[in-house]
């Protein structure tokens, strides 16, 4: 086949968890011997070093972008009030990125576009004017279901109700999308039954996103005792979220528990915010040069996930490596995990707080847990026969109008 990926951000290298999720794609795809062209948005947050990028990469992708100055602003989200239309959406809309497309399209047939994440569906209308490939929405998350939990959350009220308006344009924007696509890849079975629910009725698969494991995963490196760590991309508003509830409800249970313990709070993007909390035993360590190394160097992992949606890709490779991993019921959505088993699932302070102790005081439980991590994605992750199930998803959408 021959496969075009419209992406909203660009997927290599692959910086955070939505990147990640969009290269494995593009790799398992070519790995299995399938043509795929790449169309990333560049963005002030997401910026594109072509000098940078491999020359094998930039070939076998063929590999493009165009630069959209997505910023949010005041004044545009204010008359955006306005109108009808959902902001969230409205940023990615680009003439010059449809110029690149259709100069794309009138070049090269193809049999696929996906198109990775609702935020560059605004493009769908010109894919069909020119081509008769089959468009599917690569879903990483319910889009507006993020924004209907973050809502729930959020006390002021003035924010709650500018939330909840977010979310409503999101969701309409969502099912009009659903008239012009062919099929939809979620991210989980919780995403697929929740778009069902929203009355997609076209072809419909959960596809999570797999793990490229390329060596026996190295276990060797010293790890830090007591320590505990997060790490995401932290520009995406419920990792924040989930971040400030458990510095303001977790974190003062296990200060004046009997344990010593060391949180360390990485990623991109870390507000600068963070930087002066000056809380004790608390370190701040923003961008990481190496996500795999600074995983190996710590021990337990926390995600305390309140608000999203689709899948956390960084719980796949935490697990990969066998990390004990602590999260919320939302936070471990969509993954084949058990608790207890191969992760451990907490939705309080007192039993995140509980989990955590436990896991300080007993390092064999901590292994076995750990252990269990890494084999579950061995089985059931890897890029590989997670690629095949997506190829087989995109030929049976070829054949269903013969």
């Amino acid at each position: 086949m021959n496969i075009l990926q419209i992406c909203n951000k660009p997927p290599f290298p692959a910086v955070d968890g939505g990147a990640i999720a969009m290269n494995n794609t593009t790799q398992g795809l070519l790995n299995n011997g399938h043509k795929v062209t790449v169309l990333a948005i560049s963005t002030p947050k997401h910026p594109v070093n072509y000098e940078n990028l491999p020359e094998e990469y930039i070939k076998k992708t063929n590999f493009q972008t165009v630069f959209i100055d997505t910023s949010i602003r005041l004044r545009d989200a204010f008359f955006n009030l306005f109108t009808k239309k959902s902001y969230n959406i409205e940023r990615f809309i680009s003439v010059g990125f449809t110029k690149q497309l259709q100069k794309i399209l009138t070049q090269e047939s193809f049999d696929i576009v996906i198109i990775e994440s609702l935020f560059v569906a605004p493009y769908i209308s010109t894919i069909k004017s020119i081509s008769n490939a089959k468009i599917v929405l690569r879903a990483h998350n319910v889009e507006h279901k993020i924004w209907e939990r973050i809502s729930k959350n959020t006390k002021n009220p003035i924010k709650k109700k500018y939330i909840n308006l977010l979310a409503k344009r999101l969701k309409k924007y969502e099912i009009e999308v659903f008239k012009s696509i062919d099929g939809i890849a979620a991210m989980t079975d919780v995403d697929k039954n929740d778009f069902k629910k929203l009355g997609f009725k076209k072809g419909i698969e959960a596809i999570p996103t797999g793990y490229i494991i390329t060596r026996k995963e190295n276990k060797v490196q010293t790890i830090e005792e007591n320590s505990i760590f997060h790490i995401a991309s932290m520009d995406w508003l419920p990792n924040v979220e989930g971040v400030d509830w458990f510095l303001n409800n977790v974190w003062p249970i296990i200060s004046k528990s009997r344990y010593i313990a060391k949180l360390y709070l990485a990623g991109r993007e870390m507000p600068d915010s963070y930087y002066n909390l000056n809380l004790p035993d608390v370190t701040v360590v923003g961008k990481v040069k190496s996500a795999k190394e600074f995983y190996l160097s710590k021990k337990i992992m926390i995600v305390p996930v309140l608000s999203g949606s689709g899948m956390r890709i960084k719980i796949v490779e935490g697990m990969a490596l066998g990390k004990i991993i602590i999260s919320t019921t939302i936070g471990a959505e969509g993954i084949n995990c058990t608790s207890g088993k191969n992760i451990i699932i907490a939705d309080t302070p007192q039993d995140f707080a509980n989990a955590i102790c436990k896991c300080l005081e007993d390092s064999e439980y901590c292994n076995k847990i750990g252990n269990n991590a890494q084999k579950l994605i061995a089985s059931e992750y890897g890029n590989d026969q997670i690629s095949k199930k997506m190829i087989s998803f995109f030929e049976d959408l070829k054949t269903s109008d013969k």
